[in-house]
């Protein structure tokens, strides 16, 4: 291990779902949540303001294993979505926990939009929900719900754009202010009158002819990134002119090869944006971290490869920091987590560790 990468202390004893960093680029709180049921915060910074292994400052107990985390609207504010159909909002300062609405099956993801004060909910049961949390504590305030074709796996969002991964190769883009203006307009107090259906911004197919396993928005809001679990990530940009999108392509990454002559494939489990570069990271199930440079379509970074799953990365708010979670997965064929297994490594970047080979 690098003098520059370090083990957070106390990690959880499951799987780790997510991974996120407080949205302040001066903070090195995260939050991580887990299949133990338990979503964890932690402050990175010891006593002296020097970033390290950190502590543990607060844990909060579920009834069922944690999906995904985010911050809220300040670093004071967390949600929280997973298998108990339960979407939640935590005051860190109080520890309080409200459930801002309930799905009718599992949660696979819950974001925060700043620019339009919306928590958004994506469920196994195949729906959207938009939630407005200032009227998160009122018991006659039912979450938006919008339908959606097929189950979803992954969401991400930009300032002004909302993109829902699904089942059967199918993608949505939606209109995050269309989002918003439904939310705001939709009638609690009226049976079904908030259950509404919304049109796409687009809709697409995935360039992944496999499940799709993350998406990721890039920081300037023009695109995307997609992952499947045939290890290939695909990138591609909203603009639908058709200029734009000839651009859009694929390509093949986390392989091994074998002394037959054939890749040994795993998943691409985790993307995230770098928020000064634009570069971005991936995680996958064969434990490697890699940097990629989308415009000029190269790999910029490899480090080695941990002994287990990646299923979890995330850049600071300063692009400083990069964190990523180890856990035991699928690939492994164990359902039981050894003690040790699962860890959270933070690497301080150099200057130029995350910059584009094309970048100034």
């Amino acid at each position: 291990m690098s003098s520059n990468q370090f083990i957070v202390a106390s990690p959880p004893t499951d799987a780790i779902s997510a991974l996120k960093f407080s949205p302040d680029p001066n903070s090195a709180r995260i939050v991580v949540s887990s299949w133990d049921k338990n979503v964890y915060l932690y402050d990175l910074r010891d006593e002296n303001g020097s970033v390290g292994e950190g502590k543990l400052l607060q844990k909060f107990e579920h009834r069922a294993p944690v999906l995904d985390v985010c911050f809220g609207e300040d670093e004071n504010v967390i949600y929280t979505a997973g298998l108990d159909w339960d979407v939640k909002k935590i005051d860190l300062n109080t520890s309080e926990q409200t459930v801002l609405s309930s799905h009718e099956a599992g949660v696979r993801n819950v974001v925060y939009s700043r620019e339009h004060n919306i928590v958004i909910s994506a469920s196994w049961d195949s729906t959207l929900h938009i939630h407005r949390p200032d009227a998160g504590a009122n018991p006659d305030s039912i979450a938006t719900i919008v339908p959606l074709p097929s189950k979803p796996f992954s969401i991400s969002l930009t300032d002004s754009r909302l993109v829902v991964a699904m089942a059967s190769r199918a993608l949505h883009i939606y209109d995050l202010k269309a989002l918003a203006l439904l939310s705001a307009e939709a009638d609690s107090s009226v049976p079904g009158g908030n259950r509404v259906e919304v049109e796409p911004w687009q809709r697409r197919e995935s360039s992944l002819r496999f499940m799709t396993r993350c998406v990721a928005c890039m920081p300037d809001g023009a695109g995307y990134v997609s992952s499947s679990i045939e290890g290939r990530v695909a990138v591609e940009w909203f603009d639908p002119s058709p200029e734009s999108q000839a651009r859009k392509y694929a390509f093949k990454c986390h392989r091994q090869p074998a002394e037959d002559g054939v890749d040994v494939i795993y998943p691409v489990n985790a993307l995230a944006f770098h928020p000064v570069f634009g570069t971005f990271a991936t995680g996958g199930g064969d434990g490697g971290v890699s940097f990629w440079d989308g415009i000029s379509k190269r790999r910029i970074r490899h480090y080695p490869k941990h002994d287990t799953s990646v299923s979890a990365v995330a850049f600071s708010g300063n692009g400083k920091y990069l964190a990523v979670a180890i856990s035991p997965g699928f690939e492994d064929g164990k359902d039981d987590v050894a003690e040790g297994a699962v860890q959270i490594y933070v690497r301080e970047l150099g200057e130029t560790e995350a910059k584009g080979k094309g970048a100034k």
